[in-house]
C-alpha cells in the first residue's frame, strides 16, 4: 500500500472513531499509547520496568529499509511471544540539519495500521538502554 492510500485508510478509521495513539511529545522525549490504555502500564514502560526480549538497530538505514525492517521485527517478535522490545534509531546527530528523521518516522508508522495493531505503547527509553536515541517498544500478546 502506497503513503497516500495509508493516510487515506487512517483518516477514515479516525473519522469512524478508531483512534490511534494517544502521543506526547516533550522536547526530546516522546511516548505514546494506545486509546484507552491503562496508565500504570505507561507508567512501568517509561521507568523500564519490562524487560527487553530483543532489539532492533536501525542507525545508517534509509527511511524505506528502516520501515521494512521494523514492520519485519515487530511481526517476528510477536510471532515468538515477546512483550517488550527496544528499537534503536538515533538521535539525528548524523542526520542531514541533525534532525531525528527516523524518530520522527517510527511514530507515524506506529499509528499506521500494520503496525498500530500489534503496538500497545511505546517511549523514549531510559539512559542506559539509549535514552532518546532509542524506543522502548511494548507489544500487544
Amino acid at each position: 500500500m502506497d503513503d497516500d492510500a495509508a493516510a487515506l485508510l487512517e483518516l477514515g478509521e479516525l473519522v469512524a472513531g478508531h483512534g490511534s495513539f494517544d502521543i506526547v511529545d516533550r522536547d526530546e522525549h516522546i511516548e505514546g499509547s494506545a486509546v484507552g490504555l491503562d496508565p500504570r502500564i505507561l507508567r512501568r514502560l517509561r521507568q523500564g520496568e519490562y524487560s527487553i526480549a530483543s532489539h532492533l538497530d536501525l542507525h545508517g538505514l534509509t527511511r524505506d529499509e528502516a520501515r521494512a525492517r521494523l514492520e519485519r521485527f515487530v511481526g517476528d517478535a510477536r510471532r515468538r511471544g515477546q512483550r517488550c522490545v527496544l528499537v534503536v534509531h538515533g538521535r539525528g546527530l548524523h542526520s542531514k540539519d541533525q534532525r531525528p528523521v527516523l524518530k520522527e518516522a517510527l511514530v507515524a508508522w506506529f499509528g499506521r495500521a500494520s503496525l498500530r495493531k500489534q503496538i500497545l505503547a511505546f517511549c523514549s527509553a531510559r539512559p542506559y538502554d539509549g535514552g532518546t536515541g532509542a524506543l522502548y517498544v511494548l507489544l500487544r500478546r
